[in-house]
């Protein structure tokens, strides 16, 4: 990969100490097995927001894969698809939806909300059409956060020859993504109109945004930093995990993503109260190595680690893990 590519995909926002912290809140954690537990063969599948997945686990939205891969998103899916899992489609996708769509697999599509409605409902209705399954709303994205390893690069545009495919309007031409300060409560309620998706929240990590959530009608909440690279000093998300759970009281699902690195870290995110986990950059860099093979030994290495952790955990299931089989030191 191109040095500058690969700083695009790996760096964070500002000196990157929450990029560093999601990993560091998860070697802070320890489980607390419980033993003679009969757990036999373990069952990982789970069902979210109406998704059922043979894990887990899903592929977070991350931008240009064919910066990554000359197979792009399409090569993601295929690997997601092979894994038994989800890829989430980035906005800022380097392949259209439609076209990672006929790659297989089941596709939830991410969203950033745009000042222009006729616009932003156009994308939603193309992700529709392609049959994807939910609708992912950033949140945690006013403004863009301030990448000093982009600007140290020049890293500002995509190279000749790339787009932003889901960023194609009626005519063909290709917008620019806008970061939308004035987005409020009223765009999700206005975004519940709009599509009969159901609706994720990607951003919270306040309780009473988690609340809030709740009183909007969303299918779930996602708990996230943008994977460190929007504000830096944000709380690491496994920090906020408990309160946001706590605050959603079973309303909901609860998802986490940022620093889940293998199989214990999934272990460690389930206990806490996540239904599941989104990676990003472990999928990014299986996808530079080997393309859709990649990406799908990427998710099996995790899965396989996390159905071996849950046994010595004690567990049969990712349900039957609790808050109290995890102590921080």
């Amino acid at each position: 990969m191109d040095p500058v590519h690969q700083d695009f995909f790996e760096g964070g926002a500002g000196r990157e100490r929450t990029l560093a912290a999601n990993e560091r809140a998860f070697e802070r954690r320890w489980i607390v097995p419980r033993v003679l537990r009969a757990t036999g063969e373990r069952d990982l599948r789970a069902l979210v927001a109406g998704t059922s997945l043979a894990a887990p686990v899903l592929v977070a939205p991350t931008a240009f894969h064919r910066l990554a891969h000359p197979d792009g998103e399409a090569a993601t899916a295929r690997g997601a698809a092979a894994a038994g899992t989800t890829l989430v489609v980035s906005m800022a996708a380097t392949q259209p939806v439609e076209e990672i769509a006929v790659a297989g697999g089941t596709l939830w599509f991410q969203l950033y909300p745009q000042p222009d409605l006729d616009f932003t409902e156009y994308v939603v209705k193309r992700a529709e059409s392609a049959g994807c399954r939910a609708l992912v709303v950033t949140v945690d994205s006013p403004v863009f956060g301030r990448r000093e390893r982009d600007m140290r690069n020049g890293f500002t545009d995509l190279p000749p020859g790339y787009a932003c495919e889901n960023m194609r309007d009626a005519t063909g031409r290709v917008r620019s993504i806008a970061m939308d300060a004035t987005v409020g409560w009223d765009r999700i309620t206005w975004l519940r109109g709009v599509t009969p998706l159901p609706i994720l929240l990607k951003g919270i990590l306040h309780p009473a945004d988690a609340r809030l959530a709740v009183e909007h009608g969303v299918a779930g909440v996602i708990v996230s930093n943008h994977g460190g690279r929007q504000l830096d000093g944000t709380i690491p998300t496994l920090d906020a995990l408990p309160a946001v759970v706590a605050a959603v009281d079973g309303r909901i699902p609860v998802l986490l993503d940022g620093g889940v690195r293998c199989g214990t870290d999934v272990v460690i995110a389930l206990a806490l109260g996540a239904e599941a986990v989104l990676v990003g950059r472990p999928v990014v860099r299986g996808l530079a190595a080997g393309g859709a093979a990649g990406v799908r030994e990427a998710l099996e290495r995790l899965t396989t680690e996390l159905d071996q952790a849950l046994a010595l955990a004690g567990a049969r299931r990712p349900a039957d893990l609790t808050p109290d089989q995890v102590t921080t030191r």
